[in-house]
């Protein structure tokens, strides 16, 4: 029994470890005032001893907090200021066939969303609008991010500076299974993938090393239903292979703020939100623009281990940052026995893509940080072999045009510890056959709970 609890916890911490218009060019009024324009500009190489150029343009708390992630050594290249990661023609016509549908239901649910975005950007009003923070949240938890995600991962654990021998390695997918925009699919599933889905995502992972977790695997539904009311929100279903067992298990993930085995990430820390948005409040903050590391230049896994992350093995200091229109929203636990006081998330106005967030213990004490590196599908800036085919278009979206995470950080500031998932192969196309169809017969076989103890 002790073996296989330890063996759903690694399962548990396996699935951590996997886990993305343009707009004005004016800047917005700074939350904090005071910013005024920036002193860099696109070019410029921040180095340790000129941070204070930036200072205005980070979170208070990142400030606060820098020496683990600034450094002595650190290049900092300044990229394009408001570049333009807007989404594909065929998401944008979804957001505009299904405008005005959507609306915020009982308990911060989601009623009548079909695919795009559930709520007009443009139209949201942090200051006037009581529902602006749950209608970015809800924009931000079915925000484009293609089929989903197929990539490599690396999960490395660090303590004040060192990293420990515990690591996590292997590959994961996760298939978007309903609210998707391709032309076709709507026309035929409003959306889904397959008539009367009632799934909206089904998500996978492999364990390769280290040797006592290799060969776990893992299937995980997340379904429609979670956009309900709290009470009546449906958690998602686990289940996993045990090799030493030769066995599928299901395990409970209705518990998702527990902190997974060894780590500082909760399941919902992925992605500086993960969970089911229903369970908290929200509140936006204010808009403000901040300096973030946005399309990476870096060569990480799996293309190399050998990246210099800083000495706490946390930072993206010496990569390529940009200067983003940015929603700063509040999110507060609805449930009492919440670890978290609240987390405020940082989030690009444009993709609605995390940047940072911050999250508080129980006492209002800043707890922990987490942040995030980025890779946009059309500036191949990685060479590798292959790399052209590093995210293709398919049949309905031939160009994904899609700003993917490739990284989660995060610190926890009160114990120096921290945990680093690389994934910067990280893409969003589909299982297709040659003709760059959508291959379903292979959708099936792989979100089949069946496949886990196949071949095995």
């Amino acid at each position: 029994m002790m073996r296989w609890h330890r063996t759903a916890r690694l399962a548990a911490l396996a699935s951590a470890a996997a886990a993305a218009l343009i707009l004005p060019s004016g800047a917005f009024a700074q939350e904090d005032a005071g910013a005024g324009a920036p002193s860099f500009k696109e070019g410029d190489v921040i180095s340790f001893d000129k941070l204070e150029s930036i200072k205005n343009f980070l979170p208070a708390e990142f400030w606060a907090n820098r020496d683990f992630f600034f450094y002595e050594g650190m290049k900092m290249e300044i990229g394009p200021a408001f570049k333009d990661y807007g989404e594909p023609p065929e998401w944008k016509a979804a957001s505009d066939q299904f405008k005005g549908q959507a609306k915020i239901g009982p308990d911060e649910s989601l009623e009548n969303y079909t695919a795009g975005y559930a709520f007009d950007p443009a139209t949201i009003d942090c200051k006037g609008d009581p529902q602006a923070g749950v209608k970015h949240m809800w924009n931000f938890n079915y925000a484009w991010d293609g089929d989903g995600t197929e990539t490599h991962y690396y999960y490395s654990y660090w303590d004040r500076g060192e990293e420990l021998p515990l690591y996590y390695e292997g590959t994961s997918k996760t298939i978007r299974m309903s609210r998707r925009a391709e032309p076709q699919l709507i026309e035929k599933n409003q959306g889904d993938l397959f008539r009367g889905e009632k799934r909206t995502t089904a998500f996978g992972i492999e364990v390769d090393a280290p040797f006592d977790a290799r060969g776990i695997m893992v299937m995980t539904y997340r379904y429609k239903d979670s956009d309900k009311p709290k009470a009546q929100a449906k958690n998602d279903d686990t289940w996993v292979y045990v090799p030493t067992l030769r066995r599928v298990r299901r395990i409970s993930t209705a518990q998702r703020t527990d902190a997974v085995s060894g780590t500082d990430f909760t399941f919902d820390d992925l992605r500086s939100f993960a969970g089911i948005v229903p369970q908290y409040t929200w509140q936006c903050l204010g808009e403000m623009d901040i300096i973030a590391p946005m399309n990476s230049k870096v060569q990480a896994y799996p293309y190399s281990k050998d990246h210099n992350f800083g000495p706490y093995g946390l930072s993206y200091a010496d990569d390529r940052w940009e200067l983003r229109h940015a929603i700063k929203i509040r999110m507060k636990p609805k449930n009492t026995d919440h670890p978290y006081h609240h987390k405020d998330i940082y989030v690009d106005k444009q993709t609605y893509n995390a940047l940072y967030s911050f999250a508080y213990d129980q006492k209002e004490e800043l707890w922990k940080i987490i942040w995030h590196n980025h890779r946009w599908s059309e500036d191949k800036t990685i060479k590798k072999p292959n790399e052209d085919d590093w995210y293709k278009g398919w049949e309905g979206i031939p160009k994904p045009m899609d700003l993917r995470i490739v990284s989660d950080t995060i610190v926890n500031v009160q114990t120096g510890t921290g945990n680093r998932i690389e994934f910067w192969d990280n893409h969003g196309t589909p299982f297709t056959n040659k003709e760059g169809e959508i291959a379903v017969g292979k959708v099936h076989r792989y979100i089949d709970v069946g496949r886990l103890t196949k071949g095995r």
